[in-house]
């Protein structure tokens, strides 16, 4: 199905995209003058590792709850283009890329949904 193969990789792309914002970003662009870059990194970027394995396999249910994951980075980027104009363009690459990665977990749960339901009548029509 092309929905599927499309969603999926929408949901690769954009998550590997959100992955880098962030290490690039609390690394090398704009790096954090409170904390440490060290805590920053565990803050912000080791909860994105959790869903990293089942998105590669290709889980439902790890698409699932990355869609509710992400939306934490959603909510990060919003306050930070409110609060901080200097890093409003990185802010604002963090919501694009949260808001694309939420849209294709939502579509790929959809289609391989749709994929499996037609699979489960095409074998129960020869079975």
């Amino acid at each position: 199905m092309k929905g599927l193969k499309v969603s999926r990789w929408l949901v690769l792309l954009s998550y590997f995209g959100l992955l880098s914002l962030l290490l690039l970003w609390f690394t090398l662009l704009a790096p954090p003058r409170q904390i440490p870059i060290s805590l920053a990194l565990l803050v912000f970027v080791g909860p994105l590792l959790l869903p990293l394995r089942g998105l590669l396999y290709q889980r439902s249910y790890t698409h699932a709850w990355t869609a509710f994951l992400v939306l934490i980075y959603f909510i990060h980027g919003v306050v930070e283009a409110w609060a901080n104009s200097a890093e409003r363009y990185l802010a604002g690459l963090e919501i694009l890329l949260s808001m694309t990665l939420f849209t294709a977990c939502i579509l790929y749960i959809r289609y391989k949904a749709r994929a499996n339901q037609s699979e489960e009548l095409t074998n129960k029509g020869n079975g």
